[in-house]
């Protein structure tokens, strides 16, 4: 079975966040998401419209995910996947580079981004800060 993670945040969920997941899981058999704690995202300095068991209940509910873990910080990434027996990690390409460390120990994909739509942008529309 071919393992894929990707991490994120997930809050407002959009056909953005679906169309990457979906990309996400055509990598592989199994997917998990690791999901960003609400302290995380403080340290972070985003500030969440839903907490994380209401993101994550969210996210479980979308078909391609198959397990949703907590993301506490940013130097977990090579626990989990050595944890789970991770094949592929997966992230969106504005984070391009930023964690080709994990070459060391799984292949590393960057998908583009469904350009017209992301959570800052709603947030921004609807006059929200965070």
């Amino acid at each position: 079975m071919r393992k894929v993670i990707t991490y994120g945040t997930f809050d407002l969920i959009h056909y953005g966040h679906i169309n990457l997941l979906k990309r996400a899981k055509e990598q592989g058999d199994y997917l998990i998401v690791a999901l960003s704690t609400n302290e995380f995202n403080e340290l972070k300095g985003k500030k969440c419209y839903f907490p994380y068991e209401e993101r994550k209940k969210l996210v479980e509910a979308i078909r391609y995910v198959d397990l949703v873990i907590p993301e506490n910080s940013w130097d977990q990434k090579i626990e989990d996947v050595k944890e789970f027996k991770v094949d592929v990690f997966v992230m969106g390409d504005d984070w391009k580079g930023k964690f080709d460390f994990l070459k060391d120990y799984c292949e590393v994909i960057y998908l583009g981004r469904t350009p017209e739509i992301s959570t800052t942008k709603i947030k921004q529309e609807l006059g929200h800060k965070g």
